[in-house]
């Protein structure tokens, strides 16, 4: 168990460190349907991560992603290679189409909606932003992959996919909890941290898309030689 776990920990905080869905909660909870909107936008979230890496840990394992004590399939491999390249475009990408200096950081445009969402709106945001994010879709594959390649039996994968979608969903637990929690300093929490992502939201996304890619690439290049 403790293989299919810090196979997949990389990953699973590669998905927490979002920016971007952990603004959409703390401008949720700031609307006069907060409490409903942002548990429901929680809950879209976490059981969307479940259903993909539970499919795929599903997948790998039927696919002989484990040769036991042989370690994981050479396949396991070129599909991180894959996912490595992949980010490292990215974040090319996302560096690329930063806000220069002394250019406000844009938020996208479904933000301004956000306080006329209905609580099943909230949900299919979450579930969306979760799996629908290339970043997150690529995380999501290359944990779950991680997993069902590691030496760990049913149930230690099993645990092992638990944490990774409590742990890629702290990005929206954390706000919610200090919403529930804060009292009257929630509120000022919350807007503090939601300035600070949306300024820096390019640059964070930037950094960990570049070395989740370095990371994946040196793990296949390491793997297939």
């Amino acid at each position: 168990m403790g293989d299919a776990i810090g196979q997949m920990l990389v990953s699973a905080v590669g998905i927490a460190i979002s920016p971007l869905p952990l603004i959409a909660v703390i401008l949720m909870l700031a609307t006069p349907r907060g409490r409903a909107n942002g548990a429901a936008f929680t809950a879209g979230w976490m059981v969307a991560l479940a259903v993909l890496v539970t499919v795929v840990v599903l997948i790998g394992a039927g696919g002989n992603a484990s040769q036991g004590t042989g370690g994981p399939g050479r396949w396991t491999y070129w599909v991180k290679l894959a996912l490595g390249v992949l980010f490292l475009v990215l974040a090319v990408g996302q560096w690329r189409g930063r806000p220069q200096e002394g250019q406000q950081a844009e938020l996208p445009g479904w933000m301004r909606a956000i306080d006329r969402f209905s609580p099943g709106r909230a949900a299919a945001l979450g579930a969306a932003l979760a799996v629908a994010n290339p970043k997150n879709l690529v995380l999501g594959i290359g944990g779950a992959v991680s997993i069902a390649a590691s030496s760990a039996g049913p149930g230690g994968r099993a645990v092992a996919a638990v944490l990774m979608v409590l742990i890629g969903s702290l990005c929206t637990l954390l706000p919610l909890g200090v919403y529930l929690a804060g009292g009257e300093r929630a509120e000022a929490v919350l807007s503090g941290w939601r300035a600070w992502l949306g300024q820096h939201n390019a640059a964070i996304m930037t950094t960990v898309l570049a070395l989740l890619g370095t990371k994946y690439v040196g793990d296949a290049i390491s793997g297939l030689s």
